[in-house]
């Protein structure tokens, strides 16, 4: 029997009553091992679920309650329990066994978390945003840039629990990583959380590359010849988005501040160190950030400056060519009113004299206009 193939059956701790009795009822039936890297074909919230000892993953025997009690009856070891998306329900029996707080119980079940870090007694709690590039062949007002979900971390003496949140940010790479490193691995739980940390700040710095590309794109559009006919609406959008990267980004600082400086009884001093080089790669993700946001801001200032250039010289344009209309206009206002006593309104050559000086206005004005470059 394996450790990961009863786990399903804890996660329904709340309709069998004890966590023994669901063991029991568990041996009745096939196991089903949900330690393999992909999700559980009976679709359980269940992602992994592996028991590592010196930093190697170890093969343990039994219901999650025996391995657990193993584990901490050693002294040695640790358990890495992997969620998806789980609900209430499928939470309760392992939030027993590990007696996590109610509060950040509930908010590991129903996301749409800051990132924040908290600690309980002897457990800590530790919520991350993870964000993906949307990748698009055109930039539009409506383009999807930037796609958000979470990563919470319960963190213990003898166990790490993960909760993902969102269609992206699986941790299946990176708990590979993690096992083809044992030494680093074999400094517990700490290690873990330090690695998911690296790993979400990694991919902001991904996140903040790729947004830069459509920012010198947006800029190139802008400020080419007829960048005044530019969409000011993908200007928006690319803000919009990096709105909700500044909120997945900024506030994870002080999480990350305190993992560095704080005296925290799961996260051993040379664990801290590491916290310190992840906080710097997020200030730098800041500073990409912030910068991108003034860039932005500078870029639609510049596009609302050309229209606003664009359409002075239209006004111009339509104002000159209507001085120009203003003769001929004038005079034919003024021989159209039928007096029998005009100047020259019987003369032979009235006519042919009349429409030269009206040609004549025209032609001079047009070249003042020119030449003042208002045509």
């Amino acid at each position: 029997m394996s450790m990961a193939g009863n786990l399903r059956k804890v996660t329904g701790l709340d309709k069998v009553g004890s966590l023994r009795k669901v063991a029991r009822l568990a041996r009745r039936r096939p196991r089903v091992d949900l330690s393999h890297p992909a999700r559980s074909p009976l679709g359980s919230s269940v992602v992994n679920c592996v028991t590592y000892r010196d930093g190697v993953r170890v093969q343990e025997n039994g219901d999650l309650v025996d391995v657990v009690q193993r584990v901490r009856k050693r002294g040695a070891g640790f358990v890495w329990l992997g969620l998806h998306e789980p609900t209430d329900q499928e939470f309760a029996g392992i939030a027993e066994l590990f007696a996590l707080h109610p509060l950040a119980v509930e908010d590991a079940v129903e996301a749409h978390q800051r990132p924040k870090l908290e600690r309980y007694d002897e457990t800590l709690f530790a919520v991350f945003k993870t964000v993906c590039y949307v990748e698009h062949e055109q930039l539009t007002a409506t383009s999807e840039v930037v796609n958000t979900g979470e990563i919470m971390v319960f963190v213990g003496q003898d166990f790490v629990i993960t909760v993902r949140h969102g269609r992206h940010g699986s941790l299946g790479p990176l708990r590979e990583e993690l096992e083809s490193n044992p030494e680093q691995l074999a400094k517990g739980p700490a290690a873990v959380l330090h690695a998911i940390a690296d790993h979400v700040v990694d991919d902001y710095l991904s996140v903040t590359d790729s947004v830069q590309e459509d920012i010198d794109e947006v800029e190139t559009d802008v400020f080419a010849e007829n960048g005044a006919r530019a969409d000011p609406g993908r200007i928006y959008q690319l803000k919009r988005e990096l709105l909700e990267l500044k909120r997945a980004v900024v506030p994870l600082g002080r999480p990350l501040e305190n993992l560095a400086t704080l005296p925290i009884r799961v996260v051993e001093p040379e664990i801290q160190a590491y916290f310190r080089d992840v906080s710097d790669h997020l200030l730098r993700a800041k500073e990409q950030i912030f910068a991108f946001d003034e860039l932005l801001n500078s870029i639609l200032q510049a596009h609302l400056a050309q229209v606003t250039v664009a359409q002075n010289e239209d006004m111009r344009k339509i104002t000159a060519w209507a001085a120009i209309i203003a003769v001929p206009t004038m005079v034919c206002g003024v021989y159209g009113m039928n007096f029998d006593y005009m100047p020259e309104l019987r003369w032979t050559f009235g006519y042919p004299l009349v429409i030269a000086v009206i040609s004549v206005a025209c032609v001079v004005l047009y070249r003042g206009f020119r030449r003042n470059g208002w045509l």
